[in-house]
């Protein structure tokens, strides 16, 4: 297979017929903002991990909020996926990355079921009709992604990014000091917590106000999250995103993001990378094979914007 027919570059063609190709722009999560902050661990990960923002002094972070979709012009006002992808610049001169979704659970669990999903999407939009037949026959097909999907159907509208709850979703492995290693999950917990708009509030927004809101938001303060991470049990898997870990796992927190200001130059952050398989030592891929997929697509979509496609 040539790289110009790899499973990636399929993806990336796909997502450009389902959303449009708009020339600049990432291919998903295509509007956003980026913002200053600082991270302060907790030092309760230090058991667990060597990671240098998971414990010591705090770190600075830029972190990008964004809508879901690969058109830029997609609504706010609506229900819909939102991100929270964060860069931690760590003290050697070297940064890891962090992406969450406002999601409980992933939508696929392999790279090959990514591409069906996203070629019946695009079969249900050039159909025109309304009742999502390419989309009922991949989840009658793939069962453990309806439960992801009626998570999304039961999403409200934020009231601001900083009142959305973020999950990593991908298993990450952490390693510590003695060679000692455990499964973990992220979570972004926002301490305004979580809160959406009733209709009334909804019909009173502008189509496109989330940015808007939240850096109108910073000039009273920074808004904060809390980053908590489950350990799993040996039996959870980590090869998964559809599958949940049971509720009664240990979970602990690890430190607390301070959001500040939007940065100096959006568009040098608008031009940047923020990739899950990008970790630093004391954390580690696990078996999921996504994030994989997530890094080989995030090139093909960069290498496309960065040429002004």
């Amino acid at each position: 297979m040539t790289a110009e027919t790899s499973l990636p570059v399929q993806v990336v063609d796909t997502m450009e017929h389902l959303d449009g190709r708009h020339a600049g722009y990432r291919r998903a999560h295509a509007r956003g903002a980026c913002f200053t902050a600082t991270f302060t661990p907790t030092g309760d990960a230090a058991k667990y991990t060597t990671a240098a923002h998971l414990s010591g002094e705090p770190v600075s972070a830029t972190v990008r909020f964004s809508n879901g979709s690969g058109n830029p012009a997609m609504p706010d006002n609506q229900p819909g996926g939102r991100g929270m992808a964060v860069k931690f610049q760590l003290p050697d001169g070297t940064a890891t990355d962090l992406i969450g979704v406002n999601l409980p659970r992933f939508l696929v669990a392999t790279p090959e079921q990514f591409l069906d999903l996203v070629r019946a999407l695009a079969a249900d939009k050039d159909a025109g009709k309304g009742d999502q037949a390419h989309l009922q026959a991949f989840l009658a097909q793939n069962p453990g992604s309806v439960p992801a999907f009626q998570a999304l159907g039961a999403m409200g509208v934020p009231a601001s990014f900083g009142t959305t709850g973020y999950q990593a979703l991908h298993a990450f492995i952490w390693v510590n000091a003695d060679g000692d290693r455990q499964a973990v999950r992220y979570r972004w917990a926002p301490d305004l917590g979580e809160q959406n708009l009733d209709a009334d509030q909804i019909a009173d927004q502008e189509e496109q106000f989330l940015i808007g809101e939240f850096v109108e938001r910073l000039k009273g303060g920074p808004v904060t999250f809390t980053l908590h991470v489950t350990l799993a049990d040996p039996s959870d898997p980590t090869d998964d995103a559809t599958r949940v870990w049971p509720a009664d796992r240990p979970e602990i927190v690890v430190g607390q993001l301070a959001i500040t200001g939007e940065v100096d130059d959006q568009d040098h952050w608008a031009a940047q990378i923020f990739d899950p398989t990008n970790v630093t030592p004391g954390v580690e891929l696990s078996d999921d094979p996504l994030p994989r997929l997530r890094n080989a697509a995030y090139s093909v979509s960069y290498d496309r914007r960065s040429h002004g496609r």
